[in-house]
This record gives C-alpha cells, sequence and structure tokens, in this order.
C-alpha cells in the first residue's frame, strides 16, 4: 500500500488564481530555454539569451522587472556567494540595495550565459532593453506554453514567486524582505528577524528547492492533477515538472487527512527496488501504471544484484536494481532503449 509522509504546513491562505503554481513555472522556464537555443543565428541566440537571463532572475530573486534592467550583472551579481543584489533607481549614488540569495547551479548558469564577449560589450549594459520589447517576449512564451499571456507578464512571475516561497513555508517577513516590500500587517511587524536568520531561512529553502531538481533520484516532484475515489483507497494522479504523469493508490482515508486536492503540490518517490525494467522498442504489456521509455544511462554492476540507471527525460532518471543474472537474461547495455515501469501501489507520497 502506498505510504503518505505528511509535513506540517505554517503557510498562510494564498490566493493563486492570479499567479502560476511551480509546476506551471518550470514549464514556463522550459519554454524559454528551448526558445532561447532554437535559433541558428548568433545576434538572434545571444538576444533570446538575455531576455532568458531577465525571465531566470524575475523567476529565483521575485525582482522587478525595472530592477532587473537596471542591474549590472557583472558588477552587482556576486558569483562566489550566489548573491544578487538589487535596488529600485537608476541613480549610481544610490545604494539602497536588498540582497537575494540564488541557487549555486544558478549563479553559474548566469555566469555561464553572461561570459560571452559581444554581450560583455553590448552598448548601455547587458540589460538595458525596451521594457516593452521584454513583456511582448514574456507573453509570447506563456502562450506558447498554454498559460494565459497576463500570467507570463514580470509582475505575475514576481507575484507567483512570492507565492511559492509562502507555500514553501518560507516566514511571510522574510519573503516580503527578499521582495522588497514593506511590512504587510501589523501582526507581521511584531516577528523581526535578523539578516543572518533571513539568510539561513532563504539559503535552507534555495538548497530545497535545488534539490528537487538536481538530486532526488526516482522521485518526481509535480501538482496533482486528478483523483479517482473509490470505497476505500483513491487514485491519486500527478503531473510532474518534466510533464510525466504518475499514478498512486492512497487510502481514502489518508486522503481526507491530508486534504489532498486538484493543485496540492506532491513528491511521489518509489524505491529502486520496485522499478521493472524491460527491453525493446515496444512498449511492454503489464500490469503497472506507471510506464515510461528512455534509455540506459549508466550500469553498477554487483555479483548478485545490479543497478541500472535510465535517462527518461534531460532532467530525470530512474534507478532500477535487478539481479545481475536477470540483466545477463535481458542482455541490458549502456544506450540501450528500455521501458521503465512500477505499480501504483508502490508509490510514497511526500507533502511539504
Amino acid at each position: 500500500m502506498t505510504k503518505v509522509v505528511n509535513h506540517e504546513r505554517t503557510s498562510p491562505v494564498t490566493d493563486t488564481g492570479r499567479c502560476l503554481d511551480t509546476v506551471q513555472l518550470e514549464g514556463l522556464e522550459r519554454s524559454f530555454r528551448s526558445w532561447a537555443e532554437a535559433s541558428k543565428r548568433p545576434d538572434t541566440k545571444l538576444s533570446r539569451r538575455r531576455i532568458l537571463l531577465i525571465f531566470l532572475l524575475i523567476r529565483y530573486t521575485g525582482a522587478r522587472l525595472n530592477e532587473v534592467l537596471n542591474l549590472d550583472p557583472l558588477t552587482e551579481i556576486d558569483f562566489k556567494s550566489h548573491i544578487v543584489h538589487l535596488k529600485k533607481g537608476t541613480d549610481e549614488t544610490d545604494r539602497a540595495y536588498r540582497v537575494v540569495e540564488v541557487s549555486e547551479a544558478l549563479s553559474s548558469e548566469i555566469k555561464r550565459l553572461l561570459d560571452v564577449q559581444q554581450l560583455k560589450q553590448t552598448p548601455g549594459g547587458v540589460f538595458r532593453i525596451d521594457p516593452g520589447h521584454v513583456r511582448r517576449k514574456f507573453y509570447e512564451r506563456a502562450e506558447a506554453c498554454g498559460i494565459p499571456r497576463e500570467l507570463g507578464a514580470p509582475d505575475a512571475i514576481r507575484r507567483s514567486r512570492a507565492v511559492e516561497l509562502i507555500q514553501g513555508n518560507m516566514p511571510l517577513p522574510v519573503v516580503q524582505k527578499i521582495l522588497g516590500h514593506s511590512t504587510p500587517n501589523l501582526a507581521a511587524s511584531y516577528l523581526e528577524f535578523s539578516d543572518e536568520e533571513i539568510h539561513n531561512a532563504v539559503r535552507f529553502f534555495v538548497d530545497r528547492e535545488n534539490q528537487r531538481k538536481t538530486s532526488a533520484r526516482n522521485a518526481f516532484f509535480g501538482k496533482i492533477n486528478q483523483i479517482q475515489k473509490g470505497d476505500i483507497q483513491a487514485i491519486v494522479e500527478i503531473v510532474a515538472l518534466g510533464g510525466h504523469r504518475i499514478s498512486a493508490v492512497i487510502t481514502n482515508h489518508s486522503l481526507a487527512r491530508l486534504g489532498l486536492k486538484r493543485g496540492t503540490l506532491v513528491m511521489a518517490e518509489v524505491k529502486a527496488p520496485w522499478v521493472m525494467i524491460y527491453k525493446g522498442d515496444e512498449e511492454p504489456r503489464t500490469t503497472a501504471e506507471n510506464i515510461f521509455c528512455g534509455s540506459v544511462h549508466r550500469i553498477s554492476n554487483g555479483k548478485i544484484t545490479t543497478e541500472v540507471v535510465v535517462r527518461i527525460s534531460d532532467s530525470m532518471e530512474l534507478c532500477s536494481v535487478i539481479t545481475e543474472k536477470g540483466r545477463k537474461m535481458l542482455d541490458i547495455h549502456e544506450n540501450d532503449t528500455v521501458w521503465i515501469a512500477f505499480n501504483a501501489s508502490t508509490v510514497v507520497l511526500h507533502v511539504d
């Protein structure tokens, strides 16, 4: 039977109707990335990468569009400490910065994208772009992945980041300081955080967020798309960040106790011994509800058991532990096309 892990939520109720959830934000990010690399013309690709950089900064710092356009990334991003210094005004004497931390992975990517001589020599600065042009490109990317254009606006993405932080249990006053807001209400004004406490809270969230993307093997982070209730148990369908659909079976009691509903963000995990592997070009005939096609990325051979890592997308790998005798019988080698399958009853749901 599927296990369910519940971690206590402390975030306030937030109206998410006017913003994107994490899965939609990830879809929008993929849209920007593929668009930025699609052009074969060097000048067009360079221009698109500038827009991608603006999106990534708004997406992960919650910055205002004008703050990013006024940013000098070569001097106001600390790539060693992974910190972005943001300010509202254009006045060079205005040193009223606010500091926002980003993940090491994002910091490295921004540095790599900026490490282009033509970009460094851009007249007026890397981000000196017409705001109207930036907004139009944001609208285009949103519509390209099925998102209403108004939800692809820079301010909507900034608002979505705020909701994402709050739903991730980051203290509301910390979120306010990150986004450069004044204290939202009198009750919150009694709760003060030192700079060190803010740093620790943000670093914890950024590390956890990055871990979801880079190190969670056999784990799908996404949102509940559909729930089918039976007499005793329910089938829960999750749409993961990469678009994969995973089915899990839990009891109706767990469903009610956790308050799971369509749109709830969850982590779906399956242990490697429960993951079955099939070789062949055609989808296998199996009763397993979750089936994915991929290529063998790595094999770690043992005397008794062997670990087979299968890449089902650029950002997702699944691991299967089988006997070495079974691997030889199936004649599985690296780069082979294989099918990965696991039952819905073996999926563990984790809820923040």
